[in-house]
């Protein structure tokens, strides 16, 4: 459980198309995260993008793309982070891992 103070914030950016031994590469993530103890992550589809081939992406009502973004996060004490970042790294393949100093505050629970 992560306590009030320093951490970081890991985001990776990914597309929905893309695999890891045959599953969605942000399925697999969340699937290594849950079981490396990460106190929680999420995961979030959007709505059109474009990557680093400069290929424009979207969702259209008559069609269905298999390359929209996603948009992975997850808050982490910095050692964990770093102690995972080699797998993510591995995982993330094309993609895009950002990681950021942030400060959190959880409340006290009642």
């Amino acid at each position: 459980m992560l306590a009030t103070g320093k951490a970081v914030k890991v985001t990776l950016y990914l597309s929905d198309g893309a695999r890891h031994h045959g599953v969605p590469v942000y399925t697999s993530i969340l699937d290594f995260l849950f079981h490396s103890g990460i106190a929680g992550a999420t995961a979030v589809k959007g709505v059109a993008g474009f990557g680093a081939k400069h290929r424009i992406h979207s969702a259209h009502i008559l069609e269905i793309s298999d390359h929209l973004p996603i948009k992975l996060e997850f808050i982490e004490t910095r050692e964990k982070a770093d102690a995972i970042l080699p797998e993510l790294e591995k995982r993330t393949g094309s993609g895009l891992i950002e990681v950021q100093e942030t400060t959190i505050i959880v409340p006290p629970h009642s």
